[in-house]
């Protein structure tokens, strides 16, 4: 079974020991380094290539660029959020930092503590500051065998959108998983069931307002309880669609409606 895709980190670090300590601790976290660049040329070029989705970078770096030009080139070709980790903290560094509009500003030598709530922060605003109106909710009174482990409270138990892809909350980082990696949708009572090709969520809102905040054309209302992902129907007949091992009920006054999304020859 497929694991939920971890966050992807770009890091932007010219002391060699460093920048390898702390790739083996945000590994250790649960994140992915999606490569280490030691100026900002090479900083580019990776974030061109892989898929990033948090930039930390030191100031004082190899190269022609520093790091805030480096952040400026990278922001200009797309929006990530971005922590600066640096020795630097002259008022003028500052002032030309806050103009790139960082997450954090992290004073080496770092704290780990310090490190991975301003990791979580940068994801949590960064998502909520790109789609207000897509926050959702998971409260702490869920039942904890419906839900991914969570041991922080309910303000902080969140599921974020961004563009193709939401951030569920798990443990001490955000996660994110592909909407395409859904399977099928099922409400339950006041929950709504997540079933995608690797494990189940579970959120206290209704399948109706769930559809309706992904926006995902392609997940269909096939029963009062289900929405199924078309590209991941497998065979269907008059009363049932097969979405991997799931056998999903086909009801009857949504049949015309599923049939609708296929062109019939």
């Amino acid at each position: 079974m497929m694991n939920p895709a971890p966050i992807r980190i770009l890091l932007v670090e010219d002391e060699a020991i460093l920048a390898m300590e702390l790739s083996e601790t945000l590994e250790m976290e649960g994140y992915t380094i999606a490569g280490t660049a030691n100026n900002g040329q090479q900083a580019l070029t990776i974030f061109q290539r892989e898929s990033v989705d948090l930039l930390i970078c030191d100031i004082n770096i190899k190269g022609d660029w520093d790091g805030i030009e480096t952040v400026r080139r990278i922001i200009a070709i797309r929006a990530i959020p971005v922590i600066y980790l640096t020795a630097l903290s002259d008022q003028d560094t500052i002032e030309r930092a806050k103009r790139t509009y960082p997450a954090a500003y992290i004073p080496k030598p770092y704290n780990l503590n310090s490190l991975r709530l301003s990791i979580e922060m940068a994801i949590n605003n960064f998502a909520l500051r790109n789609s207000p109106a897509q926050l959702m909710t998971i409260p702490a009174d869920a039942p904890p065998d419906r839900v991914t482990e969570n041991r922080e409270g309910p303000t902080r138990d969140s599921i974020l959108l961004v563009d193709d892809y939401i951030f569920v909350k798990n443990n001490y980082r955000f996660v994110k998983i592909i909407l395409r990696d859904i399977l099928y949708m099922e409400a339950d009572n006041n929950y709504t069931v997540i079933q995608t090709n690797h494990q189940k969520l579970a959120i206290r809102q209704s399948l109706s307002a769930i559809l309706d905040r992904l926006n995902m054309p392609r997940l269909i209302r096939t029963h009062r309880s289900f929405a199924v992902n078309l590209d991941r129907v497998e065979s269907f007949n008059d009363y049932e669609i097969k979405v991997g091992d799931h056998e999903i009920p086909l009801g009857r006054n949504y049949k015309d409606e599923f049939l609708r999304q296929f062109d019939f020859r």
